[in-house]
């Protein structure tokens, strides 16, 4: 509803910016719920109103969009996953809902958090809702494609990928011959890149893919000059990507980034159709 505020629950990176800038070019008031410790300090200049919260204050979160008057509201940003175990401050709110939770799974803390927000009136909407530009096209988007042996590599890593994210654990891995090096779970895709790459050496192929039951409210997979930078690191070769449901950042910085390093990125629609030269 255009005349009321939206509500932009906010993590790290920049996408709660552009989240915040381009619901502004079509008029929406915002109000950005930060998390300290994740949020950027520069987005309390792209909205109208900024609250800061704890991870884990599920309550305040919600009584901050009610009190605002936001029937609708977006997840963007990242929150570094191994902070629940660190220095997350949860409130009798959220004690009660992680106390029912099921299991600890990414997909399921997040359904859960988003089933109470929406219990009190605000509706989730899709976090790409606003730039739907910034998803992945399909195809090699460098100027080097990828080997033979790399596409038997991506073919190989593809349906591991998908497996790993059916069992909601991570949604990236690392492969090089047909051999598994590494595969996402708590750590983030910059770490399984890393330990994947050490492991393997030169010629390392990295595929990322959003999960077969992944709900496209929040937590997509996303990449940028961060993703390639860490690739060079480790002198891995070939970032393969689910067209159309992952997030790409820089996209003109991080493909000339590629460009520069002998990196090779191609986009591989969901159904895998994508699979060869």
């Amino acid at each position: 509803m255009k005349d009321h505020p939206l509500g932009l629950v906010a993590g790290a990176g920049q996408f709660p910016l552009l989240c915040a800038k381009a619901a502004k070019r079509r008029g929406r008031r915002v109000v950005a719920i930060a998390h300290r410790g994740e949020t950027d300090s520069s987005l309390s200049k792209e909205v109208d109103q900024i609250e800061w919260v704890h991870l884990g204050q599920l309550g305040r979160l919600i009584k901050i969009l009610k009190k605002a008057g936001a029937s609708e509201a977006i997840f963007a940003g990242s929150i570094t996953k191994t902070r629940m175990f660190r220095d997350a401050r949860p409130d009798l709110r959220a004690i009660k809902l992680w106390g029912a939770l099921k299991n600890r799974l990414d997909d399921g803390i997040l359904r859960a958090v988003a089933d109470e927000i929406e219990g009190e009136g605000i509706q989730i909407l899709p976090s790409t809702i606003l730039l739907k530009e910034l998803l992945v096209p399909p195809g090699v988007l460098t100027r080097r494609s990828p080997s033979k042996s790399q596409w038997k590599d991506i073919r190989f890593g593809w349906r591991l990928a998908k497996d790993l994210g059916r069992l909601d654990i991570g949604q990236c891995v690392v492969v090089k011959d047909r051999a598994v090096l590494a595969v996402e779970a708590i750590e983030g895709t910059d770490n399984t890149i890393v330990r994947g790459g050490q492991l393997g050496g030169r010629g390392a192929v990295v595929i990322k893919v959003c999960k077969p039951r992944q709900d496209i409210r929040f937590d997509l997979p996303s990449i940028g000059t961060r993703s390639i930078q860490k690739m060079a690191q480790v002198k891995a070769s070939v970032l393969a990507v689910e067209v159309g449901r992952t997030l790409f950042f820089d996209r003109d910085s991080t493909i000339d980034l590629a460009n520069r390093s002998g990196i090779a990125i191609v986009g591989i629609d969901s159904d895998g159709d994508y699979l060869g030269e």
